[in-house]
């Protein structure tokens, strides 16, 4: 990334959250002249980079992760994926093994990232994931990236059951899947209640 990509992702950072560079910057609590254009040059013309501090607050702040910035950076086009609504997914047979969904017919949305054919958009229903992501917000998922302690999943029980979480715990003798907002409990699974689980790539707000 270039100097000019940097401030172009803090700007469709901000823009994306329905903020102003400055609005941005007060959210995560910094000097809220910190991402004004006439912070990005020194006097002399010498480029000024943010930190790399103020950069990992400023994403904590509205819960998004590098890899969503690195999309805002680079996806100046936007990727498409199809659209899936949690009681669909929630159906027999929609998805395959994998959790990939199968069919066909769905709305699209587009979100920034790189064109491919293996995420899928998931619109958020429920409260437990408050305040990172909302009833309405739609999440882009990816069945086919690694998956790690502490990500942001969704999972599918065997049962049926379809939700976002964060992945606490998992071992051979006990899947536990978090929720943000602490008037949900940590539910715990065995590894066989477990259909798949997939990451979260991308939120929109």
């Amino acid at each position: 990334m270039k100097h000019r990509d940097i401030w172009r992702g803090i700007d469709a950072l901000a823009a994306h959250h329905g903020l102003t560079p400055s609005g941005l910057a007060r959210r995560a609590g910094l000097d809220p002249t910190a991402f004004n254009p006439s912070k990005r040059e020194a006097a002399d013309g010498r480029p000024r980079w943010p930190s790399t501090e103020s950069l990992a607050r400023v994403l904590d702040s509205v819960g998004s992760r590098f890899e969503d910035f690195a999309a805002l950076v680079d996806g100046r086009r936007g990727a498409i994926a199809p659209l899936i609504g949690f009681a669909q997914a929630g159906q027999d047979g929609f998805f395959d093994d994998a959790g990939f969904p199968v069919g066909g017919g769905w709305e699209e949305v587009r979100f920034p990232g790189l064109e491919t054919e293996s995420v899928y958009a998931l619109e958020i229903s429920g409260d437990s994931m408050e305040p990172a992501y909302r009833a309405g917000d739609r999440i882009i998922v990816s069945p086919g990236s690694e998956v790690k302690i502490g990500d942001r999943v969704v999972a599918k029980t065997l049962e049926g059951e379809v939700m976002a979480k964060i992945l606490a715990r998992r071992n051979s003798r006990a899947v536990e899947l978090a929720s943000l907002n602490p008037a949900y409990p940590t539910r715990s699974f065995k590894p066989s209640e477990i259909a798949w689980i997939a990451r979260i790539l991308w939120a929109s707000q």
